[in-house]
């Protein structure tokens, strides 16, 4: 089966109804997207997963949903101030701004080695270039009617940062013991120079994070704990393919100075294998700084064992665009059908945004009309999202629920009229059962259980 190209997955994502341009009607604007009808139920559905997952299954693990603009103190703290940089380069003419590792091709932010290796070379305008230098990414605003360098504020970079500030917060409020973890799923801000690649990088984003403060003396095994779950949750969960999947060990030169290991799980993407989901060992370097700045003390008390100290932190994120992309990547294919080729999203039906599509044989059939009608109340009662679909004849209806991931059709034909059975049509196979029409919401049910 070929891997399906970006422009495939784009295709797509616009013509049923999953990913648009945003601002599309005035020209769009780089680097930010709007969720259609489908992707939003998908989206929601990939997250909801991700929450009852961490938050719901386990006792010791905390929702919040913080402020997308803090005080920035807390950026000074957490290094974002200083460090949180991409080495840039433009075109002296058209005043373009281009990321000056990509332009070079190599995986560095060496200035010095940048500028070595861009000697001679020319924008994609073919105009020449200035020197390398570093961009910082946060996006800044003002709060109150004066823009000035007092009232200047950031859009968070990342959603880690207000998980840290309410480690007291949480602690007291949840009475929460050591280990605890923290999780949040909110929007993220980053001024990228060149975002690109469809969703996969991109100016807003959103994240789906979780901060499990651990003592030191546990952080290699909490640390494989936290691998293992990203991993196992790929494949059990959202049913990705485990082929697509694969580690990667930051080098020394890689990781965050304050990380003491760092691995991301990297999915084969329509452009190449790439990042998708972090497992960090951040150490105590998040609330060491932040007791230091903000002057609280962060410490732990165990009282039973009579230490002090500063948590360490295991750190699991993901992007929910980046995991999106790979969801519709793992999903696309191509087969042949009654020898004709169609289209056909996958997804585990869990996670699909529609779980079934019901259908009267003929819209002009009032009998029949009636019955499914009927039909589809009850399976959107119990089912969730259901979908009437009586546009076309009924192999075009199926090609378009293929199209869109829906993992059950049910037909209402004259042989229900007589029988009450109805035809159940599997999404994967293309087998066609009859069952009893009082027999469907267990039998989707527990379709959509295993």
């Amino acid at each position: 089966m070929t891997k399906p190209t970006m422009e495939d997955i784009v295709s797509l994502s616009k013509r049923r109804g999953f990913v648009f341009q945003s601002s599309d009607i005035y020209g769009g604007l780089s680097g930010f997207y709007d969720y259609g009808p489908l992707g939003v139920e998908l989206v929601n559905n990939i997250k909801k997963t991700w929450w009852d997952s961490v938050v719901h299954a386990r006792d010791n693990i905390y929702g919040i949903d913080g402020a997308i603009i803090q005080n920035p103190l807390l950026w000074q703290a957490s290094g974002h101030l200083e460090g949180f940089t991409d080495p840039m380069v433009e075109d002296v003419v058209t005043h373009k701004r281009y990321r000056a590792d990509q332009l070079a091709g190599v995986d560095s932010t060496d200035l010095k080695e940048l500028k070595q290796l861009l000697k001679g070379k020319k924008s994609p305008e073919g105009n020449d270039l200035s020197e390398p230098r570093f961009f910082n990414m946060m996006m800044q605003t003002w709060v109150g009617p004066v823009e000035d360098e007092a009232a200047k504020v950031y859009l968070r970079p990342e959603t880690a940062g207000a998980i840290f500030i309410n480690f007291l917060n949480v602690r007291d409020s949840m009475r929460a013991k050591i280990p605890f973890g923290i999780a949040q799923i909110g929007k993220a801000f980053r001024n990228e120079i060149s975002p690109r690649d469809f969703i996969f990088r991109v100016r807003e984003l959103e994240q789906m994070e979780m901060q499990y403060f651990i003592r030191p003396d546990d952080q290699e095994e909490s640390y494989e704990e936290w691998r293992k779950f990203a991993w196992n949750f790929l494949i059990d969960k959202l049913g990705i393919k485990e082929v697509n999947l694969s580690w990667h060990e930051h080098g020394e030169s890689e990781r965050a100075h304050y990380a003491k290991a760092a691995h991301d799980i990297y999915f084969n993407f329509p452009n190449g294998s790439k990042e998708l989901w972090g497992t960090h060992n951040r150490s105590d370097f998040d609330l060491s700084n932040h007791s230091r700045v903000s002057k609280q003390d962060l410490s732990y008390i165990d009282e039973a064992a009579n230490t002090r100290f500063i948590p360490y932190v295991i750190e699991s994120s993901v992007g929910v665009g980046r995991l999106l992309l790979a969801v519709l990547t793992d999903a696309f294919s191509r087969d042949q059908v009654d020898n004709e080729t169609r289209t056909v999203l996958r997804f585990k039906p869990q996670i699909a945004p529609y779980k079934a599509a019901v259908s009267p044989l003929l819209k002009n059939k009032p009998e029949l009309v009636k019955i499914a009608r009927g039909i589809y109340q009850n399976l959107q009662q119990n089912l969730g999202m259901v979908i009437w679909d009586d546009n076309g004849n009924i192999g075009k209806r199926y090609r378009r629920q293929d199209e869109i991931g829906t993992p059950f059709c049910i037909t209402i034909d004259f042989e229900t009229l007589d029988n009450q059975s109805v035809t159940l049509r599997h999404r994967d196979t293309t087998k066609q059962t009859r069952i009893a029409a009082d027999k469907l919401v267990e039998t989707l049910n527990k379709e959509l259980i295993n």
